[in-house]
């Protein structure tokens, strides 16, 4: 359960921008604000039911867009490779603790992910 609310909060940050305003803003109602179905459906004028059909359409539409897109598969897979290569540059630096142009040359490469980063 924990796992699905998680996961739906993610997809929302990555693509809720592409859903249309009022299913957007129901989600965001549910899974932010952590409204209940009664409690959105009476500030929309919505059935309960109603409600309930659009947060889950707009679940599954999100799911489309990462089946499609794969922005969060694509942003996971680059935290790693970030993690890995600043681990090796860690290492390199341990290999060489007196070596200072390696070190600056090392800190230097960092700095530069670290901006491709943001």
């Amino acid at each position: 359960m924990l796992d699905d609310i998680c996961e739906i909060i993610i997809l929302y940050d990555f693509y809720g921008v592409l859903l249309p305003p009022k299913q957007r803003e129901i989600l965001r109602l549910y899974y932010e604000d952590n409204l209940s179905l009664g409690e959105i459906s009476e500030e929309y004028g919505l059935s309960r039911q109603g409600v309930h059909e659009t947060v889950k359409r707009g679940e599954r539409k999100l799911r489309e867009y990462e089946a499609k897109l794969g922005l969060i598969n694509r942003f996971e897979s680059e935290e790693k490779t970030i993690k890995n290569i600043n681990q090796e540059i860690d290492r390199l630096a341990l290999m060489r603790p007196g070596d200072k142009e390696l070190a600056s040359k090392l800190t230097e490469i960092k700095d530069l992910m670290l901006k491709l980063c943001q």
